[in-house]
């Protein structure tokens, strides 16, 4: 039912949920009666509405659409060639609700694509069952990981994880392990952009990676429990249990998680030497069997608050309690130009870690108006990195000996952060602003000692303790406006950094300390023009920055196997990218892009080699990274029973950059992802999926072979709907190796990389609990906002 409103000439839809609480980034798309052709498409605001100007008379009707809630196709209304102001209602159902005793059906798209962000939802997928955060990440469209765990979009690496739209401040390796030690089925959405708005932090040169964690919103009480086998050359067991109690005033949530599992990763590397002339002088032939097994904890606990119906406050409390443990046999075969033996060591090692994490979040809201509101968030996240390895090198000819080395590994890191925001609208724009600020502080150690016949000895020469500190303060306003067939997004951000780091000294290496200060400007742009109901055109740009992560600034030596060492770079600098991209939608089926990208100071691995052959990995700041990109994604349903989503991206890299010597390095490079998401009768439904890399450089000295992987799944609701069976098989023709050709300075390497990848899995999951009953449609809360603001 429409209500009159005092402005003229615009009609607003009120989008909520069962608790008459506003829903914010739903689409709402306003259509023709006569031929439901698509008039203009709109997202909620944080209040829940979606606003229409300028109509011509005629017949229309809304239809709505949110992620994890039934559509809503509404009645039709007729608008006059002269009206007023009008405002109308909805109430969006959750999926797992029941709506006047009807069982909702509906299932939710696993993959819905948009202009510059696109949206998984893995609960609606099946081949996900049972696997890692990782390994979800990994079919994902656009998405590639590297032999090292480092996470690339497109083609380019520079992604900022965040979890429930907080960063986890760890470096690319340590947010691989994080993940690694997640389970798919804890994580309810993933959202990608590419482009985020000011609203955001700047880092992340190629865009934001937003993983969010389930949390159920429906009343009452509810929840659902989830456990997994797979089978791969390893076992591994995966366990999940959500809880969630809800009434008028509090919200109540538990998300606890158990995984283990067992697993290997083989690296074959053949490394050549040469010399001035370019003639093989030596081979170092190393085939490294590294198995493992880890035991990972998840809980995630919290409660909201209504406080009254314009204020509420919410506190979350998150742990994580992770083990890992390996060791690796690495045989290492010097031979001559002519291949014959020269020497044979073998070396044995072992690693051990164990991860603490915890945290707290406070967080508050306050609608002044139904057009102005602000929140804050507080958060409070401590991690303990306990780690210890040991290495044993046993020369095996032409002589006989032994050399050991053991090392004890604490970090502690402790990060505080703060935020406030600010949101206000009108009829044609949304104002938003805030400021945020971080701090976090390290203590790093590395405790090495060498066997000295039967007694160990300190070895200064390795050992460091590293002490770093960080603060970053953040200023952001973003303007939205939007009129007849445009859509404008404008934001500035100011970001300020300042770091010092401390090395302290032994009797070896000296006591040293270096600090940096820096600030800049991060605008971004989009604009969005509405042709017809068929076809939407969208331009966007921003200015992204990476900063090295505090781990790659420490200059003390890990050691990774007895000739190749990693050390970090206390000169390393903050990489800035300029971001373009022109996009065209075509009636939510098509999406073609083109981009471009330039980055100065551009990060990149770099492997120099000392005299004795030793490859030193490290990181650092090269000249200049072009790229030239085009996708194309297509999402349709060719019948009722099958969907599909695919996409295809091709990049043109140009890259630049001194390393002993000037490297200019041009390549081309794809990838294509796609899903096949099938629906049968009885409760029986399929997926075909998969992924596909071509031969790329993600760094200027490597380049990586070609790659990819294909997974299959079925699926069976059983228990009158609230238990679903899964039986899925991932990566079945083992393709998804890593391999590929690294070039140094007067040496190449081959290396081949396999992990356990092809596993069988089989899942269970049921959802238990009864919701409350719904309040009926036009009454509530909702109801008395629209008569409160339609009677000004």
């Amino acid at each position: 039912m429409f209500c009159a409103a005092q402005n003229e000439g615009f009609i607003q839809l009120k989008v909520v949920d069962s608790l008459q609480q506003p829903i914010a980034n739903a689409t709402v798309a306003l259509k023709l009666k006569k031929d439901s052709s698509i008039i203009k498409v709109q997202l909620t605001d944080t209040a829940g509405n979606a606003n229409f100007a300028d109509l011509a008379a005629g017949d229309y009707f809304f239809r709505v659409t949110y992620l994890g809630f039934v559509d809503h196709v509404g009645s039709h209304f007729y608008i006059p060639s002269n009206y007023y102001g009008v405002m109308k209602a909805v109430l969006l159902q959750a999926y797992s609700s029941t709506l006047s005793n009807i069982t909702v059906t509906t299932r939710k798209a696993f993959i819905e694509m948009k202009p510059g962000k696109t949206v998984v939802n893995l609960e609606a997928g099946i081949s996900t069952a049972g696997t890692t955060a990782m390994e979800a990440l990994e079919k994902m469209p656009g998405i590639t990981v590297d032999k090292d765990g480092a996470i690339s979009l497109k083609g380019r690496a520079g992604v900022s994880v965040l979890i429930d739209g907080k960063q986890t401040y760890l470096d690319p390796s340590q947010i691989s392990t994080l993940l690694n030690g997640m389970s798919a089925s804890q994580i309810s959405t993933v959202e990608i952009m590419e482009q985020p708005t000011s609203k955001y932090d700047a880092a992340g040169n190629t865009g934001i990676i937003n993983i969010r964690l389930k949390k159920n919103n429906q009343k009452g009480f509810n929840g659902n429990a989830s456990t997994s086998f797979a089978q791969g050359v390893y076992p591994k067991n995966s366990n999940n249990l959500q809880m969630n109690y809800r009434n008028e005033k509090i919200n109540l949530f538990l998300n606890y998680g158990v995984n283990l599992n067992k697993a290997f990763t083989k690296i074959y590397a053949l490394r050549k030497y040469y010399n001035n002339n370019g003639d093989i002088t030596s081979m170092l032939k190393q085939l490294s069997l590294f198995k493992g097994k880890g035991y990972t904890q998840n809980l995630r606990t919290g409660a909201d608050y209504t406080i009254n119906e314009k204020t509420s406050a919410g506190i979350i409390l998150s742990g994580l309690a992770l083990q890992r443990r390996g060791n690796t046999d690495n045989p290492a075969k010097w031979l001559d130009a002519s291949m014959n033996t020269d020497s044979l060591i073998q070396t044995y090692s072992k690693t051990n870690s164990h991860w603490k994490n915890g945290g707290i979040n406070f967080n508050f809201r306050h609608a002044f108006t139904a057009a102005k509101e602000i929140s804050f968030d507080v958060d409070r996240i401590l991690y303990r990195i306990l780690g210890n390895q040991y290495f044993e090198n046993n020369g095996i000819t032409p002589i006989s000996y032994k050399e050991a080395t053991q090392a004890q590994l604490p970090s502690d890191i402790k990060i505080t952060s703060a935020k406030f925001d600010y949101t206000a609208q009108s009829k044609e724009w949304k104002i938003e602003a805030g400021a945020k600020t971080s701090h976090i502080n390290t203590d790093n150690l590395a405790d090495y000692e060498y066997l000295d016949g039967t007694v160990w000895r300190e070895d200064n020469g390795k050992s460091n303790h590293f002490l770093y500190t960080e603060n970053i303060h953040a200023l952001y306003a973003n303007a939205e406006g939007k009129s007849n067939q445009w859509t404008i997004n404008g934001g500035l951000r100011y970001e300020m950094t300042s770091y010092n780091a401390h090395q302290l000294g032994n009797s070896i290496v000296k006591d040293s300390s270096f600090s940096r200060s820096y600030n800049s400007l991060f605008p971004s742009a989009f604009v969005s023009y509405q042709i017809d109901s068929s076809n939407q055109f969208s331009l966007s740009a921003g200015r992204r920055i990476d900063r090295p992560a505090f781990q790659k600034l420490n200059p003390f030596v890990f050691i990774i196997n007895k000739y190749t060492y990693q050390t970090g770079n206390p000169y390393f600098l903050p990489q800035y990218t300029w971001n373009v991209e022109l996009s065209h939608l075509y009636k939510d089926v098509v999406i073609t892009s083109l981009s471009y990208s330039i980055t100065k100071d551009y990060f990149s691995q770099i492997f120099p080699v000392s005299n004795n052959g030793i490859i030193i990995y490290t990181e650092g700041n090269l000249q200049q990274l072009q790229t030239l990109g085009a996708s194309v994604s297509l999402q349709l349903s060719p019948t009722k029973w099958w969907s599909v989503s695919t996409q295809a991206n091709i990049i043109h890299k140009k890259m630049k950059g001194f390393i002993e010597r000037q490297y200019n390095e041009r390549v081309t490079q794809g990838s294509f992802n796609f899903n096949n998401q099938l629906r049968f009768k009885k409760g029986w439904s399929g997926e075909v999926s998969g992924f596909y890399t071509s031969k790329s450089r993600n760094d200027i000295q490597e380049v990586v072979d070609p790659a990819g992987q294909v997974s299959v799944g079925i699926a069976k609701t059983v228990l009158k709907n609230k238990g679903t069976i899964k039986l899925a098989a991932r990566d079945i023709f083992y393709t998804q190796w890593m391999k590929g050709n690294t070039q140094f300075t007067n040496a190449t390497e081959y290396f081949k990389l396999t992990r356990d990848s092809r596993v069988a899995t089989v899942s269970f999951s049921y959802r238990f609990g009864k919701s409350f009953k719904t309040v009926k449609r036009g009454q509530g809360a909702a109801k008395e906002e629209i008569e409160r603001v339609g009677n000004g």
